[in-house]
């Protein structure tokens, strides 16, 4: 998905991500039922800010961008649902790594 299909922009050092489902099987057969499951902690970087503006006034870029796709924590931003579609804005720090 890319920036231009979602309406909104996040600010500064601020992501938008859209969170990527978990296989509902685990890799010795079990199926999971989706009472027991958790939210996942992957996703797809949807949106980026510009950067974070520094007590000087200088914006620092992002070193994550649309279509990486990342690792969280399991209580990082704040969920928001914009036409259907679940997604979390969080701040850059929130991220714990990227998915090669």
């Amino acid at each position: 998905m890319a920036t231009s299909e979602v309406r909104v922009r996040p600010l500064h050092d601020r992501i938008l991500v859209r969170r990527v489902e978990e296989e509902s099987t685990t890799a010795g057969g079990i199926i999971i039922p989706d009472t027991a499951k958790e939210k996942p902690q992957r996703g797809e970087i949807v949106a980026t800010g510009n950067g974070r503006v520094t007590e000087d006034g200088k914006v620092l870029g992002l070193e994550v961008k649309a279509g990486d796709k990342i690792l969280f924590g399991k209580y990082a931003g704040t969920e928001l649902k914009l036409d259907g579609i679940d997604y979390l804005m969080m701040k850059e720090d929130d991220v714990l790594g990227i998915l090669n």
